[in-house]
C-alpha cells in the first residue's frame, strides 16, 4: 500500500470574509409562466413528515425544526395517509375537537385534526407540465383549497406516486399577490368539519 500525503495546509490573518450563499435568482412567475414553477418538487425537496399518532406539540416542534407550516402525515413510509398544517393545529377544530369529546388538548394526536389523503385534490404531473400558473389558480379558486397535491402517474415498476405540492401562500409569495379563496366543501366530513 502506497503512502498518502498530507494537503499542505496555511494559516490565516485574523480577519477573513465568510463565503455568503448565492439567492438563486429565477425569473419572476406571472399567471403566463409554467405551472410546474408553483409546485414545490419533492424530488427536490425533501418532505416533512409525522405520524398519525403523534401529539399536536410534536407536530408543530416538527414544523419549526423543518422550517415548514406543512406536514405529510405517514405511519409507513412512504405511504401518506392525510397532510395537517400549522392551522390545523392552532385553529378551532382542536378547541372544537377538545369540547366535543371532553379531552384535554394534549390528548388530542395528528389524526385528530388532520386533512385525510381522500379529502385532498390532486393534479395529475404530466397535465401541470402543459398548465400555465392561471390555470393553478383558477384550480385553487375552484375548488376553494390552499393545498393541491401533484401525482406522478406509474411508470414501468414504478407505482403512482406524490411528486409534489401547489400551495396558495407559496404561489402568492411567488406572484406577490394574494389569492382570493372561497372554501367549498366537497363532502360530508367537510362540510361536518366546516359546521364544528
Amino acid at each position: 500500500m502506497s503512502p498518502v500525503s498530507a494537503l499542505h495546509t496555511f494559516r490565516l490573518s485574523h480577519s477573513i470574509p465568510l463565503a455568503q450563499a448565492r439567492h438563486l435568482q429565477h425569473p419572476p412567475v406571472t399567471v403566463d409562466s409554467p405551472a410546474l414553477s408553483v409546485m414545490t418538487d419533492l424530488t427536490q425537496v425533501k418532505s416533512a413528515t409525522v405520524g398519525p399518532k403523534s401529539s399536536l406539540v410534536q407536530a408543530e416542534q416538527t414544523m419549526i425544526y423543518q422550517g415548514v407550516r406543512l406536514l405529510f402525515v405517514v405511519s409507513d413510509m412512504p405511504a401518506v395517509e392525510g397532510l395537517v398544517t400549522a392551522a390545523d393545529l392552532s385553529g378551532e377544530a382542536p378547541m372544537q375537537i377538545v369540547q366535543q369529546r371532553g379531552l384535554h388538548h394534549d390528548e388530542l394526536c395528528v389524526a385528530d385534526v388532520m386533512t385525510p389523503l381522500a379529502e385532498l385534490d390532486a393534479i395529475d404531473h404530466a397535465q401541470l407540465g402543459h398548465a400555465k400558473v392561471g390555470q393553478v389558480l383558477a384550480t385553487l379558486r375552484k375548488f376553494g383549497r390552499h393545498h393541491l397535491l401533484v401525482v406522478q402517474a406509474a411508470e414501468g415498476e414504478a407505482p403512482q406516486r406524490i411528486r409534489g405540492l401547489i400551495s396558495k401562500s407559496q404561489v402568492e409569495r411567488q406572484l406577490g399577490t394574494p389569492i382570493e379563496l372561497t372554501e367549498i366543501a366537497s363532502n360530508f366530513s367537510e362540510i361536518e368539519k366546516a359546521l364544528l
